[in-house]
């Protein structure tokens, strides 16, 4: 069996989500004892031991709930039959687990490296967004083709090329993914164009839903460093579940 820093390690060299559990207390008779650890991949192989038994089970089951939900846990898990947070055994002792989940960064694709996609680039990444770049032009992306870029439901696509045709033929590319962002620039009039051609392709409402056009939030900023900020701030609304308000007023 791998080491379970190892499998750690190789899960996050790949971008994978992973979590790990650490017993980092113990109190008593326990099957497992300080710094024991297991590791669960998203593919639900794990390396590592925590003792076996109904008390792995009861701790594997919160690694996988800390792995859908993103979070990190302290748990407390009791080795009797009855009582709180009981797992079922008859070996009497406690233990305390930290159990943190690892996720891979989100990932901005921005289609058109010209002046706005410069900026946003960079404050993409001051943000903690792995950005990519689709660009034609080599001196100004770092993907030639939007079909070689892995789109995940954690990623988040920005459509602002140099033209509406090529805007749209990215758009469709996009649609059957499970990304939960696709932003496009242009005028009002020129966006709902594009979305009038997916509707009469049979696109649904809901689909389309994930579309944000014009995009960015308003914030009147005209140059393109205030329309890349703009852009940002909708994406981190949109991912965060924020509103785009003044907090002051």
């Amino acid at each position: 069996m791998q080491h379970p820093i190892l499998a750690l390690a190789e899960a996050l060299r790949l971008n994978e989500p992973v979590a790990m559990a650490t017993v980092v207390e113990v109190v008593g008779a326990s099957p497992a004892k300080v710094g024991a650890q297991i590791v669960l991949r998203s593919d639900g192989t794990t390396s590592g031991t925590v003792g076996g038994g109904k008390l792995e089970a009861a701790i594997l089951s919160d690694v996988r709930d800390a792995l859908a939900t993103r979070r990190c846990l302290l748990k407390h898990y009791a080795l009797r039959e009855e009582g709180e947070d009981a797992v079922g055994t008859l070996c009497g002792g406690e233990l305390t687990v930290f159990i943190q989940s690892y996720t891979p960064p989100p990932r901005l694709v921005i289609v058109g490296g010209g002046h706005i996609g410069r900026p946003l680039k960079v404050m993409a990444e001051a943000a903690g967004f792995e950005v990519i770049v689709v660009d034609v032009h080599p001196e100004r992306g770092t993907a030639p083709d939007l079909r070689q870029v892995e789109l995940t439901a954690d990623s988040y696509v920005v459509l602002i090329t140099t033209d509406h045709v090529a805007d749209e033929a990215a758009m469709r590319q996009v649609m059957d993914t499970p990304v939960p962002y696709i932003g496009m620039i242009g005028s009002r009039a020129k966006c709902q164009i594009v979305l009038d051609h997916l509707r009469a392709d049979g696109y649904p409402e809901e689909a389309l839903g994930r579309v944000y056009a014009p995009i960015g939030l308003d914030l009147g900023g005209p140059t393109p460093g205030e329309i890349a900020v703009a852009i940002l701030a909708e994406i981190i609304a949109v991912r965060r579940g924020g509103r785009g308000q003044m907090r002051s007023r």
